[in-house]
């Protein structure tokens, strides 16, 4: 009997058939790629060939580290540390050196800038017009005095602090509002620039300040009411800052030699976690390196345009959120902060809690966000909102996370796919409001990410997402995952129930990082190095005491101990795949 006669098809039996071929096909040939290739993500940082007892070889982002790979006579070892160290990207373009570089009059198109919409040219006419009127006061000197920028992030920090740059005279600022009293009485500035509601509070201090006889000049932004101008004692000088700039706009400008990318232009003072207060000097160099770094933290593909808007939650008083906004000015971007960044209240109780509400809150009038610097408590509160959302779709939530951790799982991520548009996209506009559409990259750092939130993350957003460390004295990310690396690395359990936390990635495009403190026999028995983490590099600044520092003249370098190495007082453990992993 023929096998014809054992198979009996119909119609429907061949069309089923044939949709079956076709859908696994389609499932085989026609599976996303991943955006980043396998290979990249095994080995992401360049480790040094030898190590000294008790520390890690160093390690450094394996795309400035190609020259650890060539092998030299000992005699060049000099020669080959300088090539390697010429490697980092100090500036974002050769023509960049001091902060006056940052605004580019090539470019031509106004933007939005918190909630003024400028040019370039018209922010540096208003940094000259304000220098000037500053200097014509007679007690600010250029190379000699220093002036404390006591402000929350808006566009008078960026005037004043290009019109000091320029004139080489030193801004103070403050990580914190409650370490206005004590660097106020070990190193009173020789102007103070502040917003009207905090006038009341500083005059406070002043007056119960041993130095009652000392003349004081306080430049204000926005108008004092009439109680608190009653109050003003003689020995206090007060001026309002538009008018420091009209008067600025009526005379010629005040020229003076232009500093060099060397020069300290701002000491930053922070607290750091044992509870001393310390101070980061930085120079003109650490800002362009911190700015070059920050530009490699966007896929090459996609690289921040001046058509990008970018929000922050970083105050621009500290080293990072400083870099984050002349990374916008340099790009030509619209940029505005979130309230949580806010580092000054009128009342006590005006802290603005870190959540996707403020996360959510354009203050300004700006576009739509393309870019977030998040916070990773602002993270958890966003992706708790959206998945929350999107749950309500309950029928279709179970088919939309399975697709979508299928995709993150094979390297794969997009907001553009069905269950995006059916699920997620309603999720994240209920959480984010209208701006979530237009967002393609978020970066978090200032904490501590939990290793279980970022598969989550990835499908909430599904957007880019990195997550960095950062620290007061480094103007640039000291760690910082690749955008596009999806891997979600299982870590064992803590015996305590601590949480774990989530990898930092490799090092930045232009630190140097090691370990010391490290167990030697673990390393030679091909274990991860665990200890003390350091760091050093262009963009990090110059560590002083509060109470050792002194006003250092332009042009003279700080010289630093330990060959440059910087502590970050955290511990840290690195991966096999060369990625870093902080520890509780």
């Amino acid at each position: 009997m023929a096998l014809s006669d054992y198979l009996l098809t119909d119609d429907l039996t061949i069309l089923l058939a044939l949709i079956s071929a076709t859908v696994f096909l389609l499932n085989n040939l026609y599976k996303p790629q991943p955006l980043l290739h396998p290979i990249l993500l095994g080995r992401q940082s360049d480790v040094g060939r030898a190590r000294n007892p008790g520390e890690s070889a160093v390690y450094r982002n394996y795309g400035t580290g190609l020259m650890g790979r060539v092998c030299l006579p000992s005699f060049l070892f000099i020669l080959s540390f300088l090539l390697k160290y010429l490697q980092f990207p100090l500036r974002p373009a050769k023509d960049v050196h001091i902060l006056s570089d940052f605004v580019r009059p090539e470019i031509e198109t106004p933007r939005t800038l918190w909630s003024t919409k400028l040019t370039n040219s018209h922010l540096q006419d208003r940094a000259a017009a304000f220098a000037t009127g500053l200097l014509r006061l007679g007690r600010v000197q250029p190379q000699k005095s220093n002036v404390l920028l006591l402000l929350n992030d808006c566009l008078e920090f960026i005037v004043a602090d290009l019109a000091l740059a320029s004139h080489s005279i030193n801004s103070i600022t403050l990580s914190s509002s409650k370490l206005l009293a004590p660097v106020l009485e070990a190193h009173p500035p020789s102007a103070i620039i502040t917003h009207a509601f905090l006038l009341p509070q500083l005059l406070e201090l002043i007056y119960d300040s041993s130095e009652r006889t000392t003349e004081h000049i306080i430049i204000v932004v926005g108008d004092p009411s009439s109680q608190t101008m009653a109050s003003v004692a003689s020995n206090v000088k007060l001026f309002k800052f538009g008018e420091l700039e009209r008067e600025g706009f009526k005379v010629e400008k005040v020229l003076s030699p232009a500093p060099k990318p060397t020069d300290i232009f701002t000491v930053s003072f922070y607290e750091t976690k044992s509870g001393q207060i310390q101070g980061a000097q930085l120079t003109h160099e650490n800002l362009t390196a911190g700015v070059a770094a920050i530009r490699a933290l966007f896929p090459l593909a996609n690289a921040l345009s001046a058509l990008d808007t970018i929000v922050s939650s970083h105050s621009i008083s500290a080293a990072y959120g400083r870099a984050i906004v002349y990374t916008a000015i340099y790009e030509g971007t619209n940029f505005a902060s979130i309230p949580s960044s806010e580092l000054y209240h009128a009342e006590e109780g005006g802290i603005k809690p870190e959540n996707a509400e403020t996360a959510a809150t354009r203050k300004y009038p700006i576009p739509s966000p393309t870019v977030l610097f998040l916070k990773p408590a602002h993270l958890s509160s966003i992706v708790s909102g959206i998945l929350q959302a999107a749950k309500k779709s309950w029928f279709l939530y179970s088919f939309a996370w399975r697709h979508k951790l299928a995709g993150v799982t094979d390297g794969f991520i997009t907001n553009q796919s069905l269950w995006d548009r059916l699920v997620f996209d309603g999720a994240r506009a209920k959480t984010l409001g209208n701006g979530a559409a237009t967002i393609r990259e978020v970066i978090v750092s200032g904490g501590d990410i939990e290793s279980e939130m970022l598969t989550p993350a990835r499908i909430a957003l599904s957007v880019p997402l990195v997550n960095a460390f950062t620290h007061p004295l480094v103007a640039a990310p000291v760690l910082a995952s690749n955008p596009l690396d999806l891997q979600d690395i299982p870590s064992p359990r803590h015996k305590d129930g601590a949480i774990i936390i989530a990898h930092t990635g490799p090092p930045g495009v232009n630190v140097e990082v090691k370990l010391i403190g490290v167990d030697d026999d673990v390393v030679e028995n091909g274990g991860d190095p665990v200890g003390d983490l350091l760091v050093r590099g262009p963009p990090v600044g110059k560590m002083v005491n509060m109470e050792d520092y002194v006003d250092v003249p332009t042009g003279i370098e700080v010289e630093s101990e330990n060959d440059g190495w910087m502590q970050t007082e955290v511990k840290a453990k690195v991966q096999t795949n060369g990625s870093f992993q902080l520890c509780t």
